[in-house]
């Protein structure tokens, strides 16, 4: 009985230990990943993927679809709890809870969304132990992230007649340097602002357009440091440095739904959105213009809420054709490689890993495929929620976090 305990203790040990290791070994720190474009580039696939991951933890953690961050051996997390917002952090290895802070956060539904809950459905951003918020109906906060301490916020009430979109706030904060940068307002009347990390204040704003539903990304095109998103009717560049419009492209989806997070690969933009076709444009600039050209489009796969990602030179997502096609793309033609029967799922979340495509699905599964441009070639399929999932999960380690519509759960290979 003796050995069987020292056995039992020192399994534990080192279990403890091992969990430690993969909660340090990388950080998932805001929408999408470390670069913002899906890839965990210190993600180990195991040698031999199990039938059935293993469930380190799972734990009740508010309704919405925002996406936990992991930074600095915790899990971060916006959720809402009854008429509140709620932001906390759990320690990656175990799930307990470090710390939670909460705050009024009434919202009332567009009558279109009601399935999709009150939210909130905008990624936590962490930088520096700093972790930004911005809540489903524009409240922007700024904490510490050790304790939960409020550092600064904005709600934005006096500066535009409404503090979100239609369907609420769904756009993720981008960290650059000492600005954090958020599409601020509402339908028809908002600003893309640069607001001081420290303090909250506005280091520019670009007024000319309102907010999307996408997330802005930090690229260099052409040698300038700028950001690019898709706001209410247009795909726009914005220069990092003072907020000047460099070129814009208009684009308007049906009900104005622009959603898709536009993927940025050398001098090539690509973007999508609900029945229009998946376009690349080529950014260039001389003696201070900017040129944008289209390089190819592809209307056979067009997609409305899930932002695909870049593997090998080619692009892998989910089309919303025929209930859900994944699909691949060369990037350098438009031509599609291949796609899938169809029925997958309504929406689903892109990552990769070295040689691996994984999609996280709204109906709970996460299907690992290898970056295939000759053929869908699925590795594994495990199925991880036993709700709808449309938070992106966080792929840190040898495992995985993922929020369904209440519950928060990580697991290892």
């Amino acid at each position: 009985m003796m050995i069987h305990t020292k056995r039992t203790h020192v399994v534990a040990v080192l279990l403890g230990l091992v969990l430690c290791a993969l909660a340090q070994a990388q950080e998932w720190p805001q929408w999408r990943g470390p670069a913002r474009t899906g890839a965990a580039v210190d993600f180990k696939p195991p040698a031999a993927w199990p039938d059935r991951p293993k469930q380190i933890w799972k734990v009740q953690a508010g309704a919405g679809h925002a996406s936990p961050i992991v930074a600095s051996g915790r899990v971060f997390l916006l959720s809402r709890m009854g008429e509140q917002e709620a932001v906390s952090a759990r320690d990656l290895a175990t799930g307990k809870e470090i710390w939670r802070v909460v705050y009024d956060a009434p919202y009332q539904m567009n009558p279109a969304a009601t399935s999709h809950g009150k939210g909130p459905k905008s990624t936590p951003a962490h930088d520096r132990g700093r972790l930004f918020t911005f809540g489903i109906g524009g409240i922007l906060s700024a904490w510490q992230a050790q304790d939960g301490r409020l550092l600064w916020r904005r709600d934005f009430k006096k500066e535009f007649p409404t503090t979100s979109p239609g369907f609420g706030v769904a756009m993720s904060p981008v960290v650059a340097g000492e600005l954090v940068i958020v599409h601020a307002g509402g339908d028809g009347n908002g600003a893309v602002l640069a607001l001081d990390v420290s303090s909250g204040a506005t280091k520019w704003a670009w007024k000319g357009d309102g907010p999307a539903y996408a997330s802005p990304v930090v690229a260099d095109l052409a040698g300038t440091r700028q950001i690019v998103t898709q706001s209410q009717k247009h795909v726009i560049g914005l220069s990092l440095a003072d907020g000047r419009l460099l070129w814009e492209i208009p684009f308007v989806t049906d009900y104005e739904q622009n959603s898709v997070t536009p993927i940025v690969v050398k001098d090539l933009v690509i973007y999508a959105g609900l029945n229009k076709p998946t376009t690349a444009a080529r950014l260039s600039a001389a003696a201070g213009k900017w040129q944008v050209s289209t390089v190819w489009q592809n209307a056979d796969l067009p997609m409305y809420m899930s932002t695909p990602v870049e593997s090998g030179g080619y692009l892998f997502g989910l089309t919303n054709r025929n209930r859900g096609q994944f699909f691949c793309i060369d990037l350098g033609t438009g031509k599609t490689m291949w796609t899938t029967k169809g029925r997958e799922a309504e929406n689903a979340a892109f990552l990769t890993a070295g040689p691996l495509v994984m999609a996280m699905t709204t109906e709970g599964e996460l299907v690992v495929l290898r970056g295939n441009a000759k053929a869908f070639e699925p590795v594994k399929r495990y199925t991880l929620a036993e709700s709808p999932v449309w938070a992106h999960p966080a792929l840190v380690g040898g495992g995985i976090v993922v929020k369904d519509l209440d519950t928060l759960a990580y697991w290892v290979f």
